[in-house]
């Protein structure tokens, strides 16, 4: 196995195997990076940050974000359903049960993740973004809260045509329908966005269905004040396969888990983002943004175990100001402000009577509990960064927190009450960056940053329904190097980088029952890794573009101190986590609007528990799509794309619930399957 050095070296070494002659034509443009307090193109910023912009997520069936999110080095999305996913960056994140935490995620600068760090970027429809950004790595001096990093959703500035209509059909019941209209002027432009998604899955008790509207819009006030705007109103209903033990997934993966099968169990909800913003420029030199957003969500999950219901309802503010000033003789730029949210939710149980009702579903019972949580997220955060030098520029950024949690037990007894109050000390989290330019378009760079993610409510619970004020937010101190290049005028761009994050007071979610976890600190865990990128852009003749590409990491990622009651896990291997991930891809293109492009993704063993006596497989995924593009008339814009997902036909398992133990003597069901071979056939017309 090669060692991030060996990477690393591999990578640099590639320019001088492209000694060939090319187009000016093919050249890679400048990316401008958004979502850092300071823009700045994609070199120039101290950090690792991937963008895909609109043509990439163009490039897959439209339905979830999946596969290209697992194109970016050292991020990985486990899908278990498409209601069901995981994103872990560096790794971090990788030992959540069935969500998304330890990251933190905004759809046009607005927090679309809750409180306590739960994050759901999958109701957002690919259809009305412009661009994702994730930052890699601790990102808490800009975003607080979020030891993994920060995931930007920009949705699309303007609109391309007026009107629009589209659909996708495919395997497994695939059919998706976008009906868009907007309005543009000189002084701004809305765009309104309908899809609806279904799709009856590949696995028993997997269907799906989900209906979004979006609107987003900016308006010129006047020359100095501009307005944005942002809805996303989501209802969904998605029904559960949950994961399975490892004969079923090697035998028959289509099925479902029993007892979810039989319980027909299911998660529906409906939810609504909403933000306003506004840009005033000051002066030449400061400009301020503010925006006030909040969020509701109206939940109802039947379970084996029992009935979810959940009602949240959030809001708050984030504003920032950019000063362009001098320091010390030196260019320089201030970013400095605050983040606030305030989050009311309420919760319960209910009893689950399916099996005295067999084949009606689930069936209410008895009512279990019922609680109602108040968290509250406060951040102050700034950021200066000095150019030193023509070569050499330098940075460094603060954020202080204060997180609180007061829970109140609505059906309480006198043996169990879970009422009580949870806060937190201030969290300081510092950052410095250094930047330096090699020569017009190679920068290195360097960065230490600290994060920290605080435990969820549940987390904080202890097996007697009494809160654990000892719990401490888990926190990391990332160290990076990284080269960021072009070569040959801009035709090759090469990135790598070497990292380290030192994360102490690991949170771990220790299982005591089918649904009943408790969080600990249980211990100390170092994520080092080597991360690559290298994509080429060749023209062949006037007409012809192709772009192969290669993206790749290496994961040493260890627990350094984890006692687990008598079980030493020292030394083993993080859970959940593949020991590397590799993309080889190929593109090509003609200015008569054909694209054609293919992706094979090859994703090492994952370890399946603390003690590494059990893995998930390595595999490899192919994924190809041929597009077309044409306009008709001078009027119409023709878009048609079709694709196959899984060429091969791969058994896979597209994510795996960590720990997992089996109860009543069966066998820990460890495996989500991944769909077989699949298709899909798409179509859009605007004017």
């Amino acid at each position: 196995m090669k060692t991030p050095f060996t990477l690393l070296f591999a990578v640099m070494s590639l320019p001088l195997l492209a000694q060939i002659s090319v187009s000016d034509t093919a050249s890679i443009p400048a990316v401008v990076v958004r979502s850092t307090p300071v823009s700045d193109t994609l070199k120039n910023i101290p950090a690792s940050v991937a963008v895909l912009d609109r043509e990439m997520l163009s490039q897959n069936d439209g339905t979830i974000i999946t596969s290209l999110i697992n194109e970016v080095p050292g991020v990985q999305m486990q899908q278990g359903a498409l209601n069901t996913n995981r994103i872990t960056i560096r790794g971090i994140g990788a030992r959540s049960q069935y969500s998304t935490n330890r990251v933190k995620a905004y759809i046009d600068g607005i927090p679309i993740s809750t409180a306590p760090g739960s994050t759901v970027i999958e109701d957002i429809d690919m259809d009305v973004l412009e661009s994702v950004e994730i930052i890699k790595g601790p990102a808490s001096s800009i975003y607080g809260t979020g030891l993994g990093g920060v995931i930007n959703l920009y949705t699309r500035d303007k609109p391309r045509e007026m009107f629009g209509a589209g659909t996708v059909i495919g395997s497994f019941g695939l059919k998706k329908y976008t009906l868009r209209a907007g309005v543009s002027n000189e002084d701004g432009s809305a765009l309104l966005t309908y899809n609806h998604l279904q799709r009856d899955g590949f696995r028993d008790n997997g269907s799906y269905n989900r209906k979004s509207l979006t609107l987003n819009g900016k308006y010129r006030i006047t020359e100095r004040t501009t307005l944005r705007l942002l809805t996303v109103l989501t209802r969904m209903q998605g029904f559960i396969p949950s994961s399975v033990n490892r004969t079923v997934f090697e035998e028959k993966p289509t099925a479902a888990d029993a007892n979810w099968e039989a319980a027909q169990g299911y998660e529906s909800y409906d939810k609504l983002i909403a933000g306003l913003s506004m840009e005033h420029r000051f002066s030449d030199g400061l400009v301020n943004t503010t925006s006030i957003f909040g969020q509701v969500r109206d939940a109802y999950e039947p379970r084996p175990f029992d009935i979810l219901e959940e009602a949240r309802a959030g809001a708050g503010l984030r504003s920032q100001f950019n000063y362009v000033h001098s320091a010390f003789g030196k260019p320089a730029e201030l970013a400095f402000g605050t983040e606030a949210l305030w989050e009311d939710y309420e919760g319960g149980t209910i009893e689950n009577r399916f099996r005295e009702f067999p084949g009606q579903g689930s069936v209410e019972g008895e009512r279990l509990s019922r609680n109602t949580q108040f968290r509250q997220n406060i951040n102050f955060f700034a950021q200066e960064r000095i150019r030193l030098s023509q070569k050499w520029s330098a940075e460094a950024g603060l954020n202080v927190n204060s997180t609180r949690y007061t829970l109140s037990d609505q059906f309480a007894t006198d043996s169990l009450d879970q009422s009580g109050d949870y806060r937190f000390g201030t969290i300081a989290s510092p950052r410095v960056g250094l930047t330096y330019r090699a020569a017009r378009d190679k920068v290195l760079y360097a960065t230490v940053s600290h994060g920290f993610s605080a435990p969820g409510v549940e987390e904080t619970l202890t097996p007697s329904g009494a809160v654990n004020t000892d719990l401490l937010p888990e926190t990391g101190v990332n160290y990076e190097a990284g080269l960021k290049a072009d070569w040959f005028g801009g035709k090759l761009y090469t990135e790598a980088a070497l990292y380290t994050i030192q994360i102490q007071n690991l949170l771990v979610a220790q299982r005591i029952a089918e649904d009943q976890f408790i969080g600990i600190n249980a211990g100390k865990t170092a994520h080092t890794g080597a991360e690559a990128t290298v994509s080429f852009r060749q023209m062949l003749g006037a007409k012809w573009m192709i772009k192969p590409y290669v993206n790749a990491s290496y994961h040493h990622f260890r627990f350094t101190e984890f006692i687990d009651g008598d079980a030493d896990h020292s030394g083993n291997d993080l859970t959940g986590v593949p020991t590397h991930t590799a993309n080889l891809g190929f593109e090509t293109r003609n200015t008569a609007g054909f694209r054609f492009r293919a992706n094979l993704l090859h994703s090492g063993d994952i370890p399946l528990n603390d003690a590494n006596t059990e893995f998930a497989d390595s595999y490899a995924l192919l994924n190809v799509q041929a597009a077309y593009e044409r306009r008709v008339y001078d009027r119409f814009n023709i878009r048609l794309q079709a694709g196959i997902n899984n060429v091969l036909n791969v058994r896979y398992a597209a994510s795996v619930l960590p720990n997992a133990i089996g109860f009543g003597g069966s066998d820990p069901r460890y495996f989500y399957p991944g769909d077989a071979r699949n298709w899909y056939l798409g179509v859009f017309v605007g004017i």
